[in-house]
């Protein structure tokens, strides 16, 4: 059987002056594109030429078996997804399809911007210290676990960045993360909002536990919560690292 390649690629917020030049390269060098609906409508803005597959949400399983067969075939393939593909990306998956199906393929990873890290360039610099990446999805973990995460980032003090924060079944689940982490912060901890990361209709804004309202926020947001250190300079968030400026 032949074997080919598979390139797992993370290719940022959205836009293409976020995407890395390995991320282009490899789109560019791919025979074969897989991906998300959603993510491969986005890069067909800017690579009209390509071949595509597509399947729709919740088939991620079906997409990445679809892109190791077709590697087998001796085609170079492209998996795209959006941000970093090694966080809540594919990457993962694919490495544990390739082992299961005993496929003789190349796999590369190539990384992308994450949502936390452009939310971060937009919002200030709210990342400057220690942070968790939490994820409030229950498709893949259970609720209360996603939760005792949360407590944890809280007791430890550091800032927490939320994905999928909020969907049209989980109304929630954001109110009670953020309400965990109240118990340890100040009612004026920062807080700041960003939806469609990279994307024409863009928007970011911030506000504080006091004043906070989840009624603006979807799956299309990503929701940064400062430390007790962190604090607003001109409508920005900032989380000083320690330094001593003396």
């Amino acid at each position: 059987m032949m074997t080919g390649r598979l390139i797992v690629v993370g290719f940022g917020p959205g836009s293409k002056e976020d995407m890395t030049i390995r991320a282009i390269d490899a789109i560019e060098g791919a025979d074969l594109i897989v991906g998300y609906t959603t993510y491969v409508d986005i890069l067909k803005e800017f690579f009209p030429h390509k071949t595509y597959k597509v399947s729709g949400m919740m088939r991620e399983i079906e997409r990445c078996k679809m892109a190791i067969e077709d590697a087998l075939t001796g085609k170079n393939v492209a998996m795209v997804s959006s941000g970093d593909s090694g966080i809540y990306g594919m990457s993962g998956i694919i490495y544990q399809l390739v082992e299961d199906m005993d496929a003789d393929i190349e796999v590369e990873v190539v990384p992308g911007i994450t949502a936390a890290s452009s939310a971060s360039a937009l919002l200030g610099s709210p990342l400057m210290h220690d942070t968790a990446l939490i994820s409030l999805s229950d498709l893949l973990t259970p609720l209360d676990l996603i939760m005792k995460r949360v407590k944890a980032a809280a007791e430890s003090d550091m800032v927490v960045v939320f994905y999928n924060p909020k969907s049209r079944t989980r109304t929630d689940y954001l109110s009670k993360a953020i309400g965990i982490l109240k118990e340890h912060r100040s009612p004026s901890t920062p807080i700041g909002i960003v939806r469609n990361i990279g994307r024409k209709d863009e928007v970011a804004w911030t506000t504080t536990f006091q004043e906070f309202d989840d009624s603006k926020v979807d799956m299309f947001c990503t929701v940064v919560v400062g430390n007790t250190q962190t604090y607003m300079f001109k409508d920005l968030m900032v989380t000083p690292r320690g330094y001593s400026l003396d």
